[in-house]
């Protein structure tokens, strides 16, 4: 009876390991799409169309390099799965919203992005999809080209005006809420 429990424990403790990874893994594919989502969202709902663009421009770039080097290097997997490897195209993207955020609006949006971005690496490693070597390459693909568009945003609150001829002038200042 005390081994058949032992066995029941292990096993209960072996599938619960297998449920906790395949949810890792999950939770970092989740975050491929919801990332760029709320990045892309940031500048529709800020109706901040410069950022849209930049993010963009951003976004091609990273895409060019992560999956043009996908195709050069050919680079196993550590599950040999196949040569697909180098670099993480989830890191890569993930990286490249979370520093787009950061760049453009500040620390405060930063530094849950980051956060979020860093976890997509280590479940890239955790699923055996990468190693490091692969997550830190693709999150400075990401990083660098975001850094390469992308302009801190400034929402114009201050209007500074100014008229005159020889004998007088004027000043003006606007301020919007």
């Amino acid at each position: 009876m005390k081994k058949l429990i032992v066995i029941l424990f292990f096993a209960f403790c072996f599938q619960n390991s297998i449920s906790q990874s395949k949810t890792i893994q999950t939770s970092g594919d989740v975050l491929l799409f919801t990332m760029p989502a709320v990045a892309i969202g940031s500048t529709i709902f800020k109706k901040d169309y410069k950022g849209t663009w930049q993010f963009t421009k951003g976004a091609v770039l990273n895409f060019a390099l992560s999956f043009g080097l996908k195709a050069i290097v050919v680079k196993e997997r550590p599950n040999l799965e196949n040569t697909d490897s180098f670099p993480s195209g989830h890191t890569s993207i993930t990286f490249q919203s979370a520093s787009f955020l950061q760049r453009r609006y500040g620390w405060k949006y930063g530094i849950p992005a980051y956060l979020l971005a860093s976890y997509t690496g280590f479940s890239r490693i955790h699923a055996d999809k990468h190693d490091v070597y692969d997550v830190l390459v693709g999150a400075v693909i990401g990083i660098g080209s975001t850094y390469l568009f992308t302009t801190p945003y400034q929402q114009e609150h201050m209007e500074l005006g100014f008229s005159g001829n020889k004998d007088e002038f004027l000043i003006g200042f606007k301020f919007k809420f």
